[in-house]
């Protein structure tokens, strides 16, 4: 038994990510080549992401299983995520320090609507005493106030963005540290840099939609 399976986390869990199957957003309305413009851009993410803030835009059930799986494996205690919105990995993420024995997450997002739905679904799920979220741009909330140590690192907000959140977080990730980025492929940027041999990183595809990597160094 563990926190992930046990009430009232799992049954949470459930319902989120049915509600947000049953709710996704309409892509098709824009041009394919629009989309990957608005995806790779480093200014237009905020137009795209404003469109989306009612919706939950989660991590795969399978990678949220993904998540717990390596922050256990791993004895993480301190985590950092990119992209908060309604929380649904951030409590795969919580759950595995409650299990793991305490620590700290720290989350950053920048639509204040999906703060409050973060924190009540956090509430919900009996952890958010070990989350702190930081509402605003990532690049600022990210940018101070860091553990002395990070352990796992979750990529999962604009994917444009993935290169300068790494390089913001770099310094304080422990050797062994992992790094989690949500569809990736979206970031091309990013992926030569941890895909290279001279990056300190060693990287990989993993599934169909998650690029994991490790710090070397």
């Amino acid at each position: 038994m563990n926190t992930l399976t046990c009430a009232p986390l799992a049954a949470l869990l459930e319902r989120l990510f049915d509600e947000a199957e049953a709710y996704h957003p309409d892509m098709s309305q824009l041009p394919a080549k629009q989309l990957a413009q608005l995806m790779q851009s480093k200014t237009g993410y905020r137009e795209l992401y404003s469109r989306l803030k009612d919706f939950a835009l989660p991590v795969s059930r399978a990678t949220g299983k993904l998540l717990y799986l390596l922050a256990r494996s791993s004895q993480a205690t301190t985590i950092v995520e990119f992209g908060t919105s309604f929380g649904l990995s951030t409590l795969h993420l919580a759950a595995a320090l409650r299990d793991n024995g305490g620590g700290r997450l720290i989350t950053s997002e920048f639509e204040a609507s999906k703060v409050a739905i973060a924190r009540q679904n956090l509430s919900a799920g009996g952890l958010l005493d070990l989350v702190e979220i930081r509402e605003g741009d990532a690049l600022q909330t990210l940018s101070r106030d860091l553990p002395a140590q990070i352990d796992l690192v979750l990529l999962d907000g604009a994917k444009a963005l993935y290169p300068e959140i790494l390089a913001l977080l770099e310094s304080r990730l422990k050797p062994g540290a992992l790094i989690v980025a949500d569809n990736a492929d979206h970031s091309p940027e990013y992926l030569a840099k941890v895909r290279s041999t001279a990056s300190g990183y060693l990287s990989l595809p993993f599934a169909e939609d998650v690029e994991l990597s490790m710090r070397a160094l």
